[in-house]
């Protein structure tokens, strides 16, 4: 069985989107235990990486879902609206193309990442 866990502040992130939204995004997620088979997600999702972890980045219209895996379980660390990624790849000087590599060479990318592994609570 494959269980979602949100620390406190992706949590509090979907928390504050609309129902219909929050519903949007899990389902955007759909994922079986046929896709935690070997290179699946990578296939499925963005990959960023760092000191040989992954963080999956799950897209959709306005949104980011930025995950890794933990076993059977998916660990999301933020949900982030587009515009605020937009934003923060302005704020840390990337290109606006939003690259994989790019943002995945990013320290304060990171920061934001570690920030809400910092919280992690399952829910």
């Amino acid at each position: 069985m494959i269980q979602i866990v949100f620390n406190e502040i992706s949590a509090a992130e979907l928390s504050r989107l609309p129902t219909q939204i929050q519903f949007q995004l899990l389902e955007a997620l759909n994922i079986t235990a046929a896709d935690l088979e070997p290179g699946v997600l990578e296939k499925r999702f963005g990959v960023l990486e760092r000191d040989g972890h992954k963080l999956y980045r799950c897209r959709t219209d306005d949104h980011r879902i930025y995950f890794a895996r933990d076993g059977n379980n998916l660990v999301v660390h933020r949900v982030l609206s587009r515009n605020s990624l937009q934003d923060f790849l302005f704020r840390s000087n990337l290109p606006g193309s939003g690259e994989d590599e790019e943002l995945a060479q990013s320290k304060h990318f990171w920061k934001l990442i570690d920030e809400g592994a910092r919280t992690l609570r399952a829910i």
